[in-house]
């Protein structure tokens, strides 16, 4: 048994630990093209989000087992040709009770509502290249703000007790949450109510065929006057041409986000990112959620007694 650690840059130590213990390891730092040919003789492959898991990759190493991804999201692995295949795929999907302690995104979602409502990366750059003029960046507060949430999941109940701490008014969007598991501070509505009331709206839903384009011309439309938008989930979840389209004509204020469509296949010239080198109204970062050291050590640990564990029931079953 041969494992392929792909994406090796600031391994967790403990967590290389469990997995040299449980099997031979090649550590290396592969980009798409040269994944394919790291991949022969290896029978688990281990990656982040660097590179898309497609079929060709897949075909590449006959051997191959297991792809190990330390993600809840799985939209960089093609599970389809796996499936095919009887290739499993070891994730954090589903680890609920690991993934409450894994705060990351929850609370980078904080902070990029604060950075938009705050003006905070044009207030920053304005401090170190003009004589300072505050009232410039005169913003909004979360406290008595009315916060809407499309998903009410693991992330959208800490986002919800985070907001709760601020004072927000919290309403949300889940048809699939037990009511009775709601707590008390948030309220449940349907996605036009939410979006007709909510100042800011963040989505925390998984991406799925039902959620593609969730956000799409119509519902962006449907959002107050002057509303913010951020979105730490899957950057398929919103038509980027409509949102484009919003922040250009004014009827959105500001948008944040985490995560961009098909991420693998970005070019500089992607139309939301040349609006945001030129836009203090559209922030964007490089899918950082979860990227965290203390985040990352924890989910690499769990992961890969996740790996050595079925790595012991494979050779059980020999």
């Amino acid at each position: 048994m041969r494992i392929l650690v792909a994406e090796s840059a600031d391994f967790s130590p403990a967590a290389a630990r469990i997995l040299e213990s449980a099997a031979d390891v090649t550590w290396a730092d592969a980009d798409s093209r040269s994944l394919a040919k790291l991949l022969p003789g290896h029978s688990l492959l281990w990656v982040r989000l660097r590179s898309r898991i497609d079929q060709a990759t897949l075909a590449a190493a006959p051997e191959l087992r297991a792809v190990a991804t330390p993600t809840t999201g799985l939209t960089h692995i093609d599970l389809e040709a796996a499936r095919e295949r009887g290739i499993a795929i070891l994730s954090l999907r589903g680890e609920t009770e690991f993934l409450r302690t894994v705060r990351a995104t929850a609370e980078l979602t904080i902070g990029l509502m604060l950075a938009l409502l705050r003006k905070l990366p044009s207030a920053m750059q304005h401090s170190t290249s003009e004589p300072w003029r505050r009232d410039r960046f005169r913003g909004q507060e979360l406290f008595g703000s009315t916060v809407g949430l499309v998903g009410l999941g693991r992330l959208g109940q800490l986002v919800a007790r985070y907001l709760h701490a601020f004072e927000a008014t919290v309403v949300a969007c889940d048809p699939y949450v037990n009511p009775a598991a709601v707590p008390s501070y948030v309220r449940l509505c349907g996605l036009d109510e939410l979006l007709a009331q909510s100042e800011l709206v963040s989505l925390h839903v998984n991406l799925t065929a039902e959620t593609v384009g969730l956000l799409g011309a119509p519902q962006i439309a449907a959002m107050r006057p002057g509303g913010l938008l951020v979105n730490t989930a899957r950057g398929e979840l919103v038509e980027e041409a409509a949102l484009l389209a919003a922040l250009q004509n004014g009827h959105l204020a500001g948008a944040a986000l985490d995560v961009l469509a098909d991420e693998h296949s970005l070019t500089l010239d992607h139309p939301l990112l040349e609006y945001a080198r030129r836009s203090s109204h559209l922030l964007i970062t490089p899918h950082i959620g979860g990227c965290t050291a203390s985040s990352m050590e924890r989910t690499e640990v769990f992961l890969a007694g996740k790996v050595s564990r079925w790595i012991e029931e494979q050779r059980g079953g020999q």
